[in-house]
């Protein structure tokens, strides 16, 4: 593996949007979901307990539910093509997010390389919710640390893309860096910075960073 380029998925790939809401608006529970992100945002409840709250909300959700509220996403353009390019240039491709896993694993579907994500009970979600199975944004950091030292890749070939304070930790840790669409606290701490719907165009980005090292 030559570089990695990792992505986060709620409102950096998904624009403007979450996995979460994606779901509420196909199942009609946005106005539940919408308080639960208001008390997220608030620092009420953190990442296990908003988890356990969606998984109390969302027991009767089915595979076909979560594959519509994936394929009406509102997605970056250029998905699929930076996918592929990063494969044929012998890099990798990961998404790493908080948000669960069986709407984030259809991203694999679209050409990543790995997602890793919270990982929840089998739909429908009868089963309990394990805690531990839940990321935080410091999760990110250790999952990329993991890749980097069973790889042998130096944190300087690694681009990471995200939007909002749960990418601090990471971008905090690595130098190459682009913010996607994010506001000024995530921008402040980004290598380089885009706005617009391309993910074509954000790649140019960390392209862009890459190639300055091999100068």
């Amino acid at each position: 593996m030559r570089s990695l380029h990792v992505f986060d998925m709620d409102g950096t790939l998904l624009e403007g949007t979450t996995a979460s809401l994606q779901i509420a608006r196909r199942l009609g529970s946005t106005t539940e979901l919408v308080e639960l992100e208001a008390r997220f945002a608030a620092g009420e409840i953190d990442t296990r307990g908003f988890s356990a709250a969606i998984h109390r909300l969302w027991r009767d959700l089915t595979p076909s539910a979560v594959a519509d509220a994936f394929a009406a996403g509102p997605w970056l353009t250029g998905i699929r093509e930076v996918c592929a390019d990063i494969r044929e240039r012998g890099e990798r491709s990961m998404v790493i997010t908080m948000s669960p896993d069986f709407f984030a694993r259809h991203l694999l579907e679209l050409g990543f390389d790995e997602v890793v994500a919270s990982r929840f009970p089998a739909l429908p979600l009868v089963e309990p919710l394990d805690p531990a199975n839940v990321l935080t944004p410091d999760d990110k950091v250790g999952i990329v640390e993991d890749i980097c030292e069973r790889s042998g890749l130096a944190h300087s070939r690694c681009v990471a893309y995200g939007d909002s304070m749960s990418d601090a930790p990471l971008f905090r840790r690595l130098t190459k860096t682009v913010a996607v669409n994010a506001d000024h606290h995530l921008a402040d701490l980004a290598a380089l910075s885009y706005r617009g719907n391309d993910l074509a165009e954000a790649y140019a980005l960390g392209r862009a960073l890459l190639t300055r090292d091999a100068r």
